[in-house]
C-alpha cells in the first residue's frame, strides 16, 4: 500500500499532459494503446493526433480502406499492428454495434490485444483491478525488487505479472498502471535514471547494490539474419514507374515497394544486370541501369537487417502495369522506401 501511495503521489506531480489521459472512452485508450506498442511517446504523439482527426470514432477507422490506414501508419514500424487495428474496428463496428467489451477477459479475445493492452484498457476504461506489465514495469519492478528472473521469459512474465497486481492499488488501479508506466518512462529511465530525486531509492535494491545497469535481465534475442535488398526504381519514358503489392505473411505485408531482386550476397554491376536482364518487369526490353547509391543503406528490423541498394532502371519501352510518378507518395509503403521517395528526385 505505501508503495502504491508513493507512486501515485509521485504521478499526480510529475506526469506529462498526453490526449489520451483526458478521456476514459475506449477506442482512444485502445487507439494510443496499440500505436505505443514498440512506440515511445514523442514518436507515436503525432500519429495518435493524426488518426483521431481521420479517424474520430471506431465506425469511420472501420469504414476506411486498409490501404489508407497502412499510409497513415507509414513510419510506425512493425505494421501488424496496423492490420490488427483496422481489423479489430471492423468487428467492434460491425459485430458489436460499436462498442468495446467492458472486462479484461473479453478485451483479450480482439485481435492485435494482449495481455497489456487488456489490462492498461480494462482498468483505465472500467476500472477493473488489472494490473498492466510493459517494459517500464518490468524495469522498475525488477530494480526495486531486485528481481533478476529474465523479463523475456514465461517464467518472467508470469512472476512479475503476479508481483504488479499485488501491488496495485485496488481503489484506484487506472492512476496506479499509469503512474507506474509514467515512472518507468521519465524517472526510472532504462539509461541514467533519476535515483538521486528517485522517491524509491531508500528501498530500491537496484541502487543500494550498484545493480542498476544490469536489470532488468533479458535473455539475448538470435542475432538478426543478413539480408541483401535491391529495389529496381523503373523510370519509363512517359514518366510512369512501376510498384508491387507484398503478398505472404512476411515483413511489410500489403504495403508497396518497388520490384525487388533478394540476392545472398551484394553484387558488382556485371553480376547484377544479369539478374536484372531476366527480371519480367523490362525482360526483353532495352533500358539502362545505374546504381543510385554507392553505399549500402542498412535498414535494421527486429529479425534481421536489410543491406540495400537503390538501382535506377530507365526505359523508352512501354511498362505493363506501371503508374504515374506523380502518384508514388499516395501509396501506403515501408519506412526504407519512403527515405528513398524523400530524397530521390523523380
Amino acid at each position: 500500500m505505501i508503495f502504491s501511495k508513493t507512486l501515485i503521489a509521485w504521478y499526480s506531480n510529475n506526469k506529462r499532459d498526453l490526449p489520451w489521459r483526458k478521456t476514459i472512452a475506449p477506442y482512444y485508450i485502445w487507439l494510443s494503446e496499440i500505436i505505443l506498442q514498440q512506440t515511445q511517446v514523442k514518436q507515436g504523439l503525432p500519429y495518435y493526433e493524426r488518426f483521431v482527426r481521420d479517424y474520430p470514432t471506431v465506425f469511420d477507422l472501420a469504414n476506411a480502406p486498409e490501404s489508407a490506414v497502412l499510409k497513415l501508419w507509414q513510419g510506425l514500424g512493425y505494421y501488424s499492428r496496423a492490420r490488427n487495428l483496422h481489423a479489430t474496428a471492423q468487428y467492434i463496428a460491425h459485430e458489436l454495434n460499436g462498442c468495446f467489451p467492458n472486462n479484461y477477459t473479453d478485451l483479450l479475445k480482439l485481435k492485435g490485444v494482449g495481455d497489456y493492452t487488456a489490462s492498461a484498457i480494462a482498468s483505465i476504461c472500467f476500472n477493473e483491478v488489472t494490473a498492466v506489465v510493459d517494459g517500464n514495469v518490468y524495469r522498475v519492478l525488477s530494480r526495486y525488487f531486485g528481481v533478476d528472473t529474465p523479463i523475456n521469459s514465461p517464467k518472467g512474465a508470469k512472476a512479475f505479472k503476479q508481483l504488479a497486481q499485488t501491488l496495485i492499488d485496488k481503489a484506484r488501479p487506472a492512476e496506479f498502471n499509469q503512474a507506474i508506466m509514467e515512472f518507468g518512462a521519465i524517472q526510472c529511465r532504462p539509461k541514467n535514471p533519476d535515483c538521486e530525486s528517485c522517491p524509491f531509492a531508500k528501498g530500491c535494491v537496484a541502487f543500494n547494490t550498484q545493480a542498476i545497469a544490469v536489470l532488468p535481465v533479458k535473455i539475448k534475442s538470435a542475432k538478426p539474419k543478413k539480408k541483401h535488398f535491391n529495389f529496381l526504381v523503373l523510370i519509363s519514358k512517359n514518366h510512369k514507374t512501376l510498384l508491387e503489392k507484398r503478398k505472404g505473411k512476411g515483413i511489410w505485408q500489403n504495403l508497396y515497394q518497388f520490384p525487388l531482386i533478394e540476392t545472398k550476397k551484394d553484387l558488382d554491376y556485371n553480376a547484377f544486370k544479369d539478374l536484372v536482364d531476366d527480371h519480367s518487369a523490362v525482360k526483353g526490353k532495352s533500358f539502362e541501369l545505374s546504381l543510385y547509391n554507392e553505399v549500402l543503406v542498412v535498414h535494421k528490423l527486429s529479425h534481421q537487417h536489410l543491406y540495400t541498394r537503390f538501382w535506377i532502371v530507365t526505359t523508352d519501352d512501354e511498362v505493363e502495369n506501371a503508374i504515374p510518378i506523380s502518384t508514388v507518395k499516395d501509396y501506403a509503403v515501408p519506412i526504407l522506401i519512403g527515405n528513398f521517395l524523400e530524397v530521390f528526385n523523380f
